[in-house]
């Protein structure tokens, strides 16, 4: 089997639980504070261990960030360890506190997030591309840390045979080397609307396709597009594929994004197709999103398999093209 290598951040996240979300100038009483581990790639690291399936004794993902040498950085060590992370890659800055994030949540899930990115900024381009990767491996990074390590850690990737996934959350401005060295680009209709170049998102799904052709860097390029409840759709060398949203009882959002790409990478670790792998990450999204919290609600290989096994199907994923 092959690995998961992620550069990413790594956060403390002190999430609220309010109502309904403030408006401008407004004071709300929330009803619950809690201090949890976070950070997108952080996440995404937690996901794709839990979701990987692995029986191998060695750690089957990597992790590579930086944390701050401060109380917050030991929690967020001592909670990655836990993880069955392989963490060669996690450094500790000597300037910056640990990454933190002020997170309220609503009672309908929603959520609204405020990023101090901290000791992330400090995630160097010799740290990133130290990774050591091996043909087949999936390399996941996210735009938390600068966009110079991002393609130094990709570059390392290429020439190593790995192949390359960008979530390019939240969205900034590409560095021009970056959308060649992306053989994978997951992103959401935000992200998409920012990297097209304009301000408002798709509603629909025809002027979704066509911004995901026009952004399309090359023909083997495979862009993924997450829709939330509506779903996803995906553009890939092979066709067009479309992957319905899945129903769920939803209590928290948040991580809801970075769960599909954890998940998205296992199973492309695991060697599924594109449409497997679509929609076991549809799946195990949605699945997050019943739990409070983002690193903890990620759910476990056992568990959507056991909930796949149960509807005796996935989800139907349709290829339209």
């Amino acid at each position: 089997m092959s690995r998961v290598v992620v550069a990413g951040s790594v956060n403390m996240d002190v999430s609220a639980r309010v109502r309904q979300q403030p408006r401008p100038g407004e004071t709300v009483f929330g009803s619950e504070l809690l201090f949890t581990p976070g950070g997108k790639g952080s996440n995404q690291a937690v996901a794709a261990s839990r979701l990987i399936g692995a029986t191998q004794s060695d750690p089957a993902v990597c992790f590579i960030g930086k944390i701050g040498a401060d109380a917050f950085g030991r929690e967020l060590r001592a909670f990655l360890e836990q993880e069955s992370l392989d963490l060669a890659g996690l450094h500790e800055s000597k300037h910056q506190a640990s990454g933190t994030a002020l997170i309220s949540v609503d009672e309908a899930g929603e959520n609204q997030i405020i990023v101090i990115p901290g000791s992330n900024t400090e995630l160097t381009a010799e740290e990133a591309m130290a990774a050591r990767l091996a043909p087949g491996d999936i390399a996941v990074a996210v735009f938390e840390i600068p966009q110079e390590a991002i393609v130094a850690f990709f570059r390392s990737a290429r020439e190593q045979g790995a192949r390359t996934l960008l979530n390019p959350a939240p969205f900034a401005p590409f560095h021009p080397e970056l959308p060649g060295l992306c053989d994978v680009l997951l992103l959401n209709e935000v992200e998409l609307a920012g990297l097209a170049g304009l301000t408002e998102a798709p509603r629909a799904e025809k002027p979704c396709w066509k911004m995901m052709r026009a952004v399309r860097q090359f023909p083997e390029q495979t862009l993924i597009v997450t829709r939330g409840e509506k779903g996803a759709l995906a553009l890939g060398a092979e066709g067009c594929w479309r992957v319905p949203g899945h129903a769920v009882p939803a209590v928290d959002t948040t991580g809801a994004g970075d769960c599909f790409v954890g998940a998205f990478a296992a199973a492309s670790a695991r060697g599924e197709t594109l449409a497997e792998a679509l929609a076991f990450a549809n799946v195990a999204a949605a699945f997050s999103t019943t739990r409070p919290g983002a690193s903890q609600s990620m759910p476990c290989w056992q568990e959507i398999s056991e909930r796949l096994h149960r509807s005796q199907q996935t989800l139907p994923v349709e290829r339209i093209s």
